[in-house]
C-alpha cells in the first residue's frame, strides 16, 4: 500500500489550507486513515485520525476546533482540513493507514512521504 500525501504549501498565519491523502489501493488492513506532523527539532506526533468505516474521529489537543479531517472512501482518501492556522503548527505533515482508532504512531502500518506546511507569522 502506498499512500500519497498532497496540499501543504505556505500560508499565513489565520490562514487555511486543505490537504489530501490517497492510497493506492483499497485493503481490510486499512480501517483508520490518519495524520501525523513532524516539526523541526521536534518528534513525530499525533494530530487527527478517523475509522473509515462510521466516520469516528480522534484530534490531538493543540488542533480541536481549528482542524477537520474527512474521509472519501469512493476515492480511498483523506483529507486534512486546517483553519486558523498558527506558526506553531508548521510541519512535515504525514499520513499513515492501519487497522486501529489510535494516536500512536506505532499503530499504523503504512505512512506516507510527507507534505510540508509553513505557517508564517
Amino acid at each position: 500500500v502506498q499512500l500519497q500525501a498532497s496540499g501543504g504549501g505556505l500560508v499565513q498565519a489565520g490562514g487555511s489550507l486543505r490537504l489530501s491523502c490517497e492510497a493506492s489501493l483499497q485493503t481490510f488492513s486499512i480501517y483508520v486513515m490518519g495524520w501525523f506532523r513532524q516539526a523541526p527539532g521536534k518528534e513525530r506526533e499525533f494530530v487527527a485520525a478517523i475509522r473509515r468505516s462510521g466516520g469516528s474521529t480522534i484530534y490531538a489537543d493543540p488542533v480541536k476546533g481549528r482542524f477537520t479531517i474527512s474521509s472519501d472512501n469512493a476515492k480511498n482518501s483523506v483529507n486534512l482540513q486546517m483553519n486558523s492556522l498558527k506558526s506553531e503548527d508548521t510541519a512535515v505533515y504525514y499520513c499513515a493507514a492501519g487497522p486501529r482508532l489510535s494516536p500512536r504512531a506505532m499503530d499504523y502500518a503504512y505512512w506516507g512521504q510527507g507534505t510540508l506546511v509553513t505557517v508564517s507569522s
